[in-house]
């Protein structure tokens, strides 16, 4: 059975660690002889649980609230971890200053492995670093980071997830049209990705065209205000595509309060979105399988401090899928919109090339 430590157990300590500190642990590591740093840091300690962190950008986020739940069950299922929760958001927002100030707290207080996903990935990455020369391993889960030598990456394909989008865009538009595209935040992964998934497939045609792409932060509040200023200075387009459910969310009641109609595709397949589609409000979303990124992360992270046992690949993606009104039951949080499960199909693992 799993044990929970709350954030407030892991306050930075009195002694703060500085990044200099984490290296020279390392260094020591190093000295003894170990391929990486946290090599033979808990393997042989099996008589006491795993101490894991899992780190998201904001539980002010439905999409990392259900992630966060999820892998707390896993956690449980497969026994003997103390999970740590820890919410990157700072003053109602994600702060990657907060998971930042997070990780050097639970590094101080002896955390055996971490499971990330960073707010911003090229901001977190020394911090991230840092851990890993600690002798703390790190899996990063959704969102990405290039320049840290983590253990293992897992998330869903998202450059597949936009071109997914574009193609469902391009079949529901036969006589083409002028769409509006919200994109994420700027600097995740997950945005950028989407993006460049989106116009690899647009791009290859004319009729259906992206004539406005602006931020909308993945963020409901945020979205109305952008698509208010874009219908107030712009034609209804022929539909929106969004990186996220909830900017989706926010489009569909501005488009409410004015009295249109088009199709609005999302991302993240939350219970809300899939009940959107139903009703009619929501054309689509994708699929991207959060909770079995969750627990793909945690086995592998979970392999490797009790059996040393390294990852076959660093990077794996599950391959999303579109949900229409047709395929609803195949959502992984099916039930919890009130729809009947119909089973989802196995979300394909990708090794990176």
């Amino acid at each position: 059975m799993s044990q929970r430590s709350t954030p407030d157990q892991f306050a930075v300590a009195a002694t703060r660690l500085t990044r200099r500190g984490l290296v020279l642990s390392a260094a020591t590591l190093a000295a003894a002889g170990a391929a990486f740093p946290w090599v033979g840091g808990v393997a042989a300690q099996a008589d006491r649980p795993l101490r894991i962190a899992f780190s998201v950008p904001g539980l002010n986020f439905p999409f990392f609230v259900h992630m966060m739940n999820l892998a707390e069950q896993h956690a449980a299922t497969l026994g003997g971890i103390e999970f740590v929760p820890l919410d990157g958001q700072q003053n109602g927002a994600p702060s990657s200053t907060k998971q930042s100030a997070d990780l050097e707290a639970v590094v101080a207080q002896g955390v055996d492995g971490v499971v990330i996903s960073p707010n911003d990935g090229n901001a977190l990455a020394p911090s991230i670093q840092a851990v890993i020369d600690a002798g703390v391993p790190v899996v990063t889960v959704d969102r990405n980071v290039g320049d840290a030598a983590t253990l293992a990456h897992v998330g869903a394909d998202n450059v597949r997830g936009g071109e997914i989008q574009a193609e469902y865009l391009i079949e529901i538009l036969p006589e083409g049209g002028d769409v509006f595209e919200l994109q994420g935040q700027p600097g995740a992964t997950p945005a950028i990705d989407r993006h460049t998934g989106l116009e690899n497939v647009l791009g290859r045609q004319d009729a259906v065209r992206v004539t406005q792409s602006q931020t909308a932060e993945f963020a409901r509040d945020r979205a109305v205000t952008v698509m208010e200023g874009l219908l107030a200075a712009n034609e209804p387009p022929a539909a929106v595509v969004c990186a996220n459910d909830d900017m989706a969310f926010g489009v569909v009641r501005v488009a409410e309060q004015e009295g249109l109609e088009f199709p609005i595709i999302g991302f993240d397949s939350l219970p809300e979105a899939l009940q959107a589609i139903q009703s009619g409000a929501m054309a689509a979303t994708i699929e991207q399988f959060p909770g079995q990124q969750a627990r793909t992360a945690l086995d592998i992270l979970v392999a490797f401090l009790r059996n040393q046992e390294q990852p076959a690949t660093h990077d794996t993606f599950l391959e999303p899928i579109l949900l229409t009104a047709e395929n609803l039951g195949q959502a992984e949080r099916a039930a919890e919109a009130g729809i009947a499960p119909t089973g989802s199909p196995a979300p394909g693992a990708t090794p990176a090339a």
